[in-house]
């Protein structure tokens, strides 16, 4: 059987008590200068959320990834370049489809995604680092869906 202790609040420990003011007798009043006023904070940036939506998106509609530093699922609105996860601040790219490649983990053959063209991937579940070469890449995620490759762009 559990008992329970409830401690009951008694007021600050001695030595705490509010010391009341003694009363001061008048005197003239000084002129002290004007106080500058309190320094404002600077406007709050709003988060790094890129949006360049091409279509109108409904409410139902959104993306999902996996968090680079916490690990956890963030849900975005198809569309943004880069999200940032509130709970641990960190900016996440949103890669295309197109720029994703995907590999096993040579330890644990957890498939891994990575940006394409990357030389080597650590593995989120063991934390082995599986070297990406020609014997174990796989073609891009909208290629094996079926879609082609975007071509250049020629902005650049």
């Amino acid at each position: 059987m559990e008992s329970k202790q409830v401690e009951e609040d008694d007021g600050p420990p001695p030595g705490y008590q509010s010391i009341l003011p003694s009363p001061q007798p008048p005197s003239s009043p000084l002129k002290l200068p004007p106080e500058p006023p309190p320094p404002t904070a600077p406007p709050p940036q709003p988060p790094p959320t890129t949006l360049t939506p091409t279509t109108k998106t409904t409410p139902s509609e959104t993306a999902q990834m996996v968090c680079g530093s916490c690990h956890r699922l963030l849900k975005y609105p198809p569309g943004a370049r880069q999200v940032q996860r509130s709970c641990c601040q960190t900016v996440n790219f949103v890669l295309e489809a197109h720029q994703v490649g995907q590999v096993k983990c040579g330890s644990c053959t957890v498939l891994l995604m990575y940006p394409y063209g990357a030389s080597q991937v650590r593995c989120s579940s063991c934390q082995h680092v599986t070297e990406i070469g020609a014997h174990n890449r796989r073609p891009p995620w909208s290629v094996q869906q079926g879609q082609p490759l975007p071509g250049p762009n020629p902005c650049y």
